[in-house]
């Protein structure tokens, strides 16, 4: 189903096509050693109105400057695979061109060593930034400090920007283990990685804040749970997304509300916001104030 389908706004495109570059990629060593001519093709999703209303190319992408990157890539590394190639050419585009949200990247290997008569062998995949909600939770030790050595450990990966943090709430402990009170929050997360690279990031944050796994609900240094990852929904031996649980945790719906309050479950249909303020009605409620 495409995006018009589902009621979502189709981006502007920028499309390039035919840029040829001589480069070195290749299984053989004849073709590393000598290099071939590739030929890229990309779109770039993106939004063009303001750029278009104001004549501005300071508000668009310069496909000049995109073109240049994409040759640099193409060229400063070698690749025994066209795929790997592909990968890192889409990864620096959305890396160094902020304004693009996803692409499409074909990339053609003309002269690939095939003993059989054929026009074009080529990959072509589709790379976007993704946006995930994570929940922090910290209740031993510099609790205030440890939500922000996991903030800013996110935010330090090459592949992941934090755009937004809710207020920290003090709360009381969830589960029926006798503890300290918690100190929560959420955080916005704009990034390239998909939901189980996402999480090895988190649970590696943890471990660098000591967290040890020995009482179901029980203390913690730190406590990173992945809330929504886009609109998917996913279970794995690893993953549940959305998390299973935060219809019933006030300390993940109330900040999650304050930077998100109309974000929509993809299992109930319904908004976080409806979602708490049924909790606060009818459920626990262990939110007992708002740190400034």
């Amino acid at each position: 189903m495409n995006d018009e389908k589902k009621g979502k706004s189709v981006m502007d495109q920028i499309r390039i096509k035919g840029l040829r570059i001589y480069a070195r990629h290749g299984v053989f060593e004849e073709e590393r050693k000598l290099g071939q001519s590739f030929i890229v093709d990309a779109v770039l999703n993106t939004r063009l109105q303001e750029a278009g209303e104001k004549d501005d190319l300071n508000l668009s992408t310069d496909y000049g400057a995109v073109c240049e990157k994409i040759t640099q890539v193409m060229t400063e590394e070698t690749c025994l695979l066209i795929e790997a190639a592909a990968e890192r050419t889409a990864r620096e585009i959305l890396l160094s061109f902020p304004a693009v949200e996803s692409l499409e990247l074909t990339l053609h290997k003309p002269q690939a060593p095939i003993p059989l008569p054929f026009e074009d062998a080529a990959v072509r995949i589709r790379r976007g930034w993704h946006t995930a909600y994570v929940a922090l939770g910290s209740n031993l030790g510099d609790r205030e400090a440890l939500l922000k050595m996991g903030i800013d450990g996110v935010n330090a990966h090459p592949f992941c920007r934090v755009e937004e943090t809710a207020p920290v709430y003090t709360t009381t402990p969830y589960g029926g283990v006798e503890q300290g009170e918690f100190l929560n929050t959420v955080m916005k997360v704009r990034t390239l990685l998909e939901p189980e690279p996402l999480l090895d990031l988190l649970q590696s944050l943890e471990q660098e804040a000591g967290r040890e796994r020995k009482v179901h609900w029980g203390p913690r240094t730190l406590d990173l749970d992945l809330l929504f990852y886009e609109d998917r929904i996913l279970t794995s031996p690893r993953l549940i997304v959305p998390h299973p649980d935060m219809e019933n945790r006030d300390f993940v719906l109330k900040p999650l509300c304050d930077i998100a309050p109309g974000l929509v479950h993809p299992v109930s249909r319904r908004t976080v916001i409806a979602l708490l303020r049924e909790l606060e009605k009818n459920g626990e409620v262990h939110v007992t104030a708002k740190r400034m």
